[in-house]
């Protein structure tokens, strides 16, 4: 027996805003969504951009708002490129970090701490 995956499971108050966040300013797109009424809210998404793959729900009792996820990234500077050119606001923009790695960090509408590194 193996662990393969892990996918985090990051809690957001509203899904239209978190859909809006991951899709248009990150460039992930919608894998699959269960969203049991007609309502944005309560929905899971599954969202992927490359390899990365995350899950957000706007269930009550999936997960706690303010959680951090780290992003393994090959060129954290391309990205900051992007996202500054999409209007996302940087929380920290890439540095080099004493524990060897780059890193960037952007925070979610939810206060959810996004973290893209590079080793």
């Amino acid at each position: 027996m193996a662990m393969k995956l892990s996918i985090p499971v990051i809690k957001v108050d509203d899904m239209n805003t978190a859909g809006q966040f991951y899709c248009e300013m990150l460039g992930f797109r919608e894998l699959f969504r269960n969203q049991p009424t007609q309502d944005a809210n309560p929905a899971y998404v599954g969202f992927r951009r490359d390899q990365a793959i995350l899950h957000v729900s706007s269930f009550s009792g999936d997960g706690v708002a303010g959680t951090v996820v780290n992003l393994i990234v090959t060129d954290v500077d391309t990205l900051f490129e992007e996202f500054k050119n999409k209007g996302v606001a940087i929380a920290l923009e890439p540095t080099d970090q004493t524990w060897g790695v780059r890193e960037m960090y952007i925070d979610d509408p939810a206060g959810n701490s996004l973290r893209f590194c590079q080793s």
